[in-house]
């Protein structure tokens, strides 16, 4: 999706509505639930199941866009698309591995698909046969992941598909879905198959249950806010998006009122053009044009895009879930490694400009670059400035901050002293000639009290 331009703040506060918590739930009780989203700031997205076989083509034609979607895209009817199963033997998977990479490049949590539209599930489910136990391969690929979570101190979290294309129940109906057959669907049956298989997922104790395919008409606003509740009843320390419901904006995620469920909004493919305080959100997004597997898609994001893009959303205030698309044998595709790995050495220096950090105080962007800020137990303020483009004359302004600096130095060499100046409204930090990172130099400034810009 190409970027949309996102609503000035006080416009957008206008349509979006409060992200509603669980009922009678205190501010402070929310706080303390979605305290680790907040402090973690980075994760990883993981798209994976039997459309990582055919990996974007169908007969000899290839589809872009997103290839998780190659059942619809090519239109495949359920007899040709269930011999998939056979061949889906991810024998090359390692759990341990994936965690280890996302642990490496900060990344805080992973989402993984445990069932996508096509109604697969990566767990044997006792609900359906149309899951990983049908495979060669057999074996619960969740188990895995989950301990290699806890291990390594990653929270494991749970995308799943409300739309299922499989299942006879749901409501909306195509002539080339599985579920076509089923000219009354029971849409009540459906939601208990549903509830089934998330009780099903909460026993690997998941932090998230990431929802998706709310949009079609079968799902509804009172079937969403019913499984709200029923999840937070059952596991009251669960984080759940605002896909549960109806309430989203398209792609830029937000929701549109006060009455829809869920704790955080999605934008998706894009970052808003700024945040809002007191919402919570996440910005999903590729590293490439697609989510699942392909083989031919090989328009990668640069390293430097990846990077900045995650200052950039932690610098609103957001969460930026960067997605890897696994193939059918369960290796990452090397691209998407070599980014991690980019992404690691920077995250290795200045990850502490990232995890726990709020949203800059510059109501206006930076011509520089972007702003993190961290609370000092004292009552200053340190900012972090993540400087994309350094100055040719050693001056790093900083316009409208009005407040005493008290300290500054690169985070990379924190006993370097640089020299600090205020006139006129603003203040201005002496830099070195050349930049220490040409991905993002991070400067750590502290400043006396709050921080203030006119």
């Amino acid at each position: 999706m190409k970027f949309t331009p996102i609503l000035a703040v006080a416009a957008l506060a206008a349509v979006l509505g409060n992200v509603q918590p669980a009922q009678a739930e205190t501010k402070a009780e929310n706080d303390a639930r979605m305290g680790w989203f907040r402090e973690a700031r980075f994760g990883m997205f993981i798209h994976w199941g039997l459309y990582a076989v055919p990996a974007g083509e169908w007969k000899g034609k290839k589809y872009g866009g997103g290839v998780e979607w190659l059942q619809s895209l090519a239109n495949i009817p359920v007899a040709e698309y269930t011999p998939l199963l056979e061949k889906f033997n991810p024998v090359k998977y390692d759990a341990e591995e994936w965690v280890r990479l996302a642990k490496d490049a900060g990344m805080k949590y992973i989402v993984i698909t445990t069932k996508h539209h096509d109604g697969f599930c990566l767990w044997d489910s006792a609900q359906t046969d149309w899951d990983i136990g049908a495979t060669p391969y057999k074996k619960d690929l969740l188990k895995p992941l989950a301990d290699a979570c806890a291990k390594q101190g990653i929270r494991l979290c749970f995308y799943h598909s409300i739309m299922d294309w499989h299942h006879p129940e749901w409501g909306d109906k195509a002539a080339w879905r599985g579920n076509a057959a089923t000219a009354k669907p029971d849409m009540d049956k459906f939601s208990a198959y549903l509830k089934a298989q998330l009780d099903e997922l909460l026993a690997y104790k998941p932090g998230i249950l990431w929802f998706d395919g709310e949009w079609e008409k079968a799902w509804t606003h009172e079937r969403g806010v019913d499984l709200y509740n029923y999840l937070l009843e059952k596991s009251p320390a669960l984080i759940v998006n605002n896909r549960v419901d109806k309430g989203r904006n398209g792609m830029a995620g937000f929701n549109t009122g006060s009455q829809f469920k869920g704790d955080y909004c999605t934008p998706e493919q894009e970052i808003p053009a700024s945040g809002l305080p007191g919402v919570d959100w996440e910005s999903c997004m590729t590293m490439n044009n697609t989510w699942g597997y392909s083989a031919h898609d090989n328009k990668w994001k640069s390293t430097e895009m990846l990077v900045r893009n995650l200052i950039d959303i932690a610098s609103k205030g957001g969460n930026y879930l960067l997605n890897v698309g696994p193939t059918s044998e369960g290796l990452i595709p090397a691209p998407s490694v070599e980014r991690l790995q980019g992404i690691a050495a920077w995250m290795k220096v200045n990850g502490a400009a990232i995890h726990g950090t709020t949203a800059s105080p510059f109501s206006k962007t930076p011509d520089w670059g972007r702003c993190t800020t961290r609370s000092l137990p004292d009552g200053n303020t340190r900012l972090y400035l993540h400087v994309f483009n350094w100055p040719a004359d050693g001056r790093l302004v900083l316009n409208g901050l009005t407040n005493e600096g008290l300290k500054a130095s690169l985070l990379a060499k924190p006993g370097d002293a640089l020299k600090i100046t205020s006139a006129d409204g603003s203040l201005t930090i002496a830099v070195p000639a050349q930049a220490a990172d040409p991905l993002a130099t991070v400067i750590v400034l502290d400043v006396k009290g709050a921080a203030k810009v006119q």
